[in-house]
C-alpha cells in the first residue's frame, strides 16, 4: 500500500501528458484519433501484451501493460472531450461492479469454489442485463468482434453453465462429434457444394474448439502455438533451399516433405 502515493503522481502525469497529446498545440496523430479509429490499437496493443506473457518477459509485459493502459485513457480522454464519460466514470464503475461482483469477498454470501463463483458472477451479470432491459440470454455480452475460435469457447461455455454439455472428464462424446463432423464434411465435399463445404468446415472446427475447452485448452493459444511451429519449421526448410542453389519450383513434394521431416527432427532435437 505504500507504493499508492507514487501510483497516483504517475497516474496523473500520464493524464497531462493525454491532455497535452489531445491540446491544440499537442500531437497532429493523437488529436486526429476517434473512438472508431483507436479500435485497432486495442486489438494490437491487446495481442501484443499476450506474446510478452506467453514470452514470459516481465520488461515486455510491463511494457505492453503501459501500451494497453494508454488505449484506456485515451478512450477516457475522448469521452470526456464529447462529455459522455471521463476516466473517473471508467474507475468507478469498474470499481462498483467489482464490489457487486464479489459479494462472497465484500458481503455476507459464501461461496468455497472456483466454479462457484463463476456461477454466481453470471447470475449476477443476467440480473444487472434485465435491471438495464438489455439482453438477457446467456450469449448476452459475448463481444460480436471476438476471435472466431474464442468466441466459439465461450459460448460453448455459456451453454455449459446451464447444463448443455457433455460430463466434464468424459471426451469420448466429444471425439465422436468430431469423427460425425468429419463424415458430414466429407459428404459435403463429394456433393461438391461450397456453401455447405464451408458450413461444415465451420461445424468441424467448432467440435474441435469443444475438445480443447474439455481438456482445459484455449483453441486460440493451441492454434497459435501450430502457426509458430510450422513457421519455424519452414524457416528452416528455407534456408536449406537457399543453401542448395536450387529454385524451389525445382523441388518436388516429395522432396520438399523430406526437408520438413528433417526440420522437426532438428527443432526436436533442440529442446532436449
Amino acid at each position: 500500500m505504500e507504493k499508492i502515493p507514487k501510483l497516483n503522481e504517475q497516474i496523473v502525469q500520464l493524464i497531462k501528458i493525454m491532455e497535452r497529446l489531445r491540446g491544440p498545440d499537442g500531437c497532429p496523430w493523437d488529436r486526429e484519433q476517434t473512438l472508431g479509429s483507436l479500435r485497432p490499437c486495442i486489438l494490437e496493443e491487446a495481442y501484443e501484451l499476450i506474446e510478452a506473457i506467453e514470452r514470459n518477459d516481465p520488461a515486455s509485459i510491463s511494457e505492453e501493460c503501459g501500451d494497453l493502459l494508454l488505449q484506456v485513457v485515451f478512450i477516457a480522454w475522448i469521452g470526456m472531450e464529447e462529455g459522455r464519460f471521463d476516466l473517473a466514470d471508467v474507475v468507478r464503475g469498474l470499481n462498483e461492479k467489482l464490489l457487486r461482483r464479489h459479494p462472497h469477498v465484500f458481503g455476507d454470501v459464501r461461496i468455497e469454489t472456483s466454479e462457484g463463483v463463476m456461477k454466481n458472477w453470471d447470475l449476477i451479470k443476467q440480473g444487472e442485463r434485465r435491471e438495464k432491459e438489455h439482453d438477457s440470454s446467456i450469449f448476452a455480452g459475448i463481444p460480436p468482434n471476438l476471435p472466431a475460435l474464442v468466441k466459439s469457447h465461450r459460448i460453448q461455455e455459456r451453454a455449459a453453465k446451464v447444463g448443455f454439455d457433455w460430463k466434464r472428464g468424459d471426451i469420448e462424446p466429444v471425439i465422436s462429434k468430431i469423427s460425425e463432423e468429419v463424415r458430414e464434411f466429407s459428404e459435403a465435399v463429394a456433393l461438391e457444394e461450397p456453401d455447405h463445404i464451408e458450413e461444415e468446415v465451420g461445424d468441424l472446427f467448432f467440435a474441435l474448439v469443444n475438445l480443447a475447452r474439455h481438456l482445459n485448452i484455449e483453441a486460440e493459444f493451441s492454434l497459435q502455438r501450430a502457426n509458430l511451429k510450422f513457421i519455424e519449421r519452414f524457416r528452416l526448410i528455407e534456408t536449406f533451399v537457399e543453401e542448395s542453389g536450387r529454385e524451389w519450383s525445382e523441388y518436388s513434394l516429395d522432396e520438399l516433405e523430406d526437408l520438413w521431416q528433417n526440420a522437426k527432427k532438428t527443432l526436436s532435437a533442440k529442446t532436449f
